[in-house]
């Protein structure tokens, strides 16, 4: 059998214009392409953890379910610890990215750090309540600094600090260290965006917590504001 060359054109596939489109067969070939492995155990591994917990979770039990060894799983994931961080980490990105958003946002940027300290505990809350044995990966990682936690970590900090050059850069935040800022942003706003202190105040009705956190969000912008830290 001939081997085309990549990216070459068959007699049944007719060529894109260039610099358009794929074409019809191209696109329809990359939406069956079926899911890589790493992908299927992340999204097995995923579903026993919402319904079994981290308990529940085994690297035999997901290497029967996607049809290979447990060794097999090992090749992608070191240890079951591995597989179910990775299954967090996936949804942290996704928190990260919707973080970013308001990041980028074209607005002020006091009222960017606002929004972005509230999302960042509603999205927080919002897993507790809806996928708990997800929520407690991330409090477990968090609390032991394991790698997922760290890089989500750095990752905030990223973003926050973006947010506070682009305020000093419009006059909005005027600051004397910026580090003992950014440490000011993250121990007032611990009580409300730390997992543990989530789990901790669960049974608080949400629209209390969110009081108290609006009134730390005030008083951390008019620090911010007035160079005293």
């Amino acid at each position: 059998m001939t081997r085309s060359r990549p990216g070459a054109q068959t007699r049944d596939e007719p060529a894109a214009p260039e610099g358009g489109p794929p074409s019809v067969g191209a696109a329809a070939r990359a939406r069956s392409a079926p899911p890589s492995a790493d992908a299927r155990l992340l999204a097995i591994a995923a579903e026993h953890l919402r319904r079994l917990g981290h308990r529940g979770v085994t690297v035999v039990g997901v290497a029967a379910e996607a049809g290979m060894t447990h060794a097999n799983v090992y090749r992608y994931f070191p240890s079951k610890v591995a597989l179910v961080d990775a299954v967090a980490g996936r949804w942290l990105r996704e928190v990260e990215a919707e973080l970013a958003v308001i990041a980028d946002a074209p607005d002020p940027a006091d009222d960017k750090l606002e929004r972005l300290l509230l999302a960042l505990a509603a999205l927080q809350r919002d897993a507790l309540l809806h996928d708990p044995n997800l929520f407690a990966v991330h409090l477990d990682a968090t609390v032991e600094s394991r790698p997922i936690a760290r890089r989500h970590r750095g990752r905030l900090r990223v973003l926050v600090e973006r947010v506070i050059e682009e305020g000093l850069n419009a006059g909005a935040f005027s600051l004397r260290d910026r580090e003992r800022a950014l440490a000011f942003i993250f121990d007032a706003s611990h009580r409300f965006i730390h997992p543990a202190s989530i789990q901790l105040d669960a049974e608080i009705p949400r629209d209390l917590i969110d009081l108290r956190l609006g009134a730390v969000i005030r008083v951390l912008l008019r620090a911010l504001r007035t160079g005293v830290l």
